[in-house]
């Protein structure tokens, strides 16, 4: 059974009677690797400050292995953050910058020594122990950030959004390298991002959030397979979102067509959110289909081409590896299974 390291109890925060969490409840697992998922200002690095304990919630309870962290102070929270602009010391090297929460505990120097040399290690730069921050690039700067950081042995990491300054080959590097890194580690490392990208290549958890509440907790297949409204459905991934009626279970009318689908637990003619990712539209060029729609736009992605094909004035997104040129007309086939019914937002 997995233990509970953090938990968050009916938590509301407010700036200048503005609501920025409203009852937040969940708990974070011990060793796990959870992102908070959703756009600006929807209160995910809010959630991070107060773990941190550079904010307080406005009332509610934070818990972290059952002790109430409103009495613990900052600097006794086994947490250290990493943040979006590294914070390092300009005026130290690579081995002063890691070594000086070490120092200001006032461990040996030869202790102090052999644990930079452990994390530098661990991120790739052994050899940089005399090298300034400035001569190193982005992505050196984020490892020594992340090595400042874990030298200290914390419980728990927590990253408000530390790749969003990288160029997109290198940010996608450092996915892979935080998430084996956490692996490494065995600690937990709580993620701040509006990426859904990275949300769902690093995660064990997602909380996908908005307006300072948390719309769906999941595994990232979950959250991506089965959004809970339309929100999550169009924040994660692309998504055809239309409106129907759930004529009974397991049939569903779309666009004054009936489908089948395996969606069960709706009332009868009850209005409904349908969601269909893009890659899950089949195109034919046989004309046998309940969907018919005109090619409106391509674009080559690399692995697929993307196309809006207009069929009754609704703009279906599709993914295909095969080209259908503009102003052809194509069938749309979706399998029930691909059809995925929510209650409207």
């Amino acid at each position: 059974m997995d233990k509970h390291l953090i938990e968050f109890k009916n938590v509301f925060k407010t700036f200048d009677s503005d609501e920025v969490l409203s009852n937040i409840n969940f708990h974070i697992n011990e060793n796990e690797f959870l992102t908070l998922l959703g756009p600006s200002g929807c209160g995910k690095s809010t959630l991070l400050r107060i773990i941190a304990g550079f904010e307080s919630p406005t009332s509610g309870n934070v818990y972290f292995e059952g002790n109430d962290l409103s009495s613990i102070a900052p600097y006794e929270r086994k947490v250290n953050t990493v943040f979006q602009k590294y914070a390092l010391f300009p005026h130290l090297d690579v081995y002063d910058n890691i070594a000086f929460g070490l120092r200001i505990k006032k461990l040996d120097s030869k202790e102090i020594d052999a644990k930079v040399k452990k994390v530098l290690d661990m991120v790739n730069l052994s050899g940089f122990e005399k090298r300034t921050v400035s001569s190193l690039s982005g992505g050196q700067q984020q490892r020594i950030a992340i090595a400042r950081a874990i030298v200290n042995e914390p419980k728990v990491l927590l990253l408000d959004e530390p790749l969003a300054a990288l160029d997109l080959k290198l940010r996608k590097g450092m996915q892979l390298e935080l998430k084996n890194m956490q692996r490494e580690l065995g600690i937990t490392f709580i993620y701040v991002t509006h990426d859904q990208e990275e949300a769902l290549t690093m995660s064990d958890t997602v909380v996908v959030m908005k307006n300072g509440t948390i719309q769906q907790i999941g595994k990232p297949t979950d959250i991506y397979n089965e959004p809970v409204n339309a929100y999550v459905a169009d924040f994660i991934g692309e998504s055809n979102i239309i409106s129907g009626v759930m004529k009974k279970d397991c049939l569903v009318n779309i666009m004054g067509i009936d489908m089948d689908c395996v969606d069960t637990g709706f009332d009868t003619d009850e209005n409904v959110d349908v969601v269909i990712r893009p890659e899950d539209v089949r195109i034919s060029e046989v004309d046998d289909a309940m969907i018919c729609g005109v090619v409106e736009s391509v674009i080559f992605k690399g692995v697929h081409y993307e196309m809006v094909i207009v069929s009754d004035d609704f703009k279906w997104l599709v993914h295909d590896t095969a080209k259908y040129d503009i102003g052809k007309k194509v069938s749309l086939f979706v399998k029930p299974f691909d059809i995925h019914i929510m209650k409207k937002s």
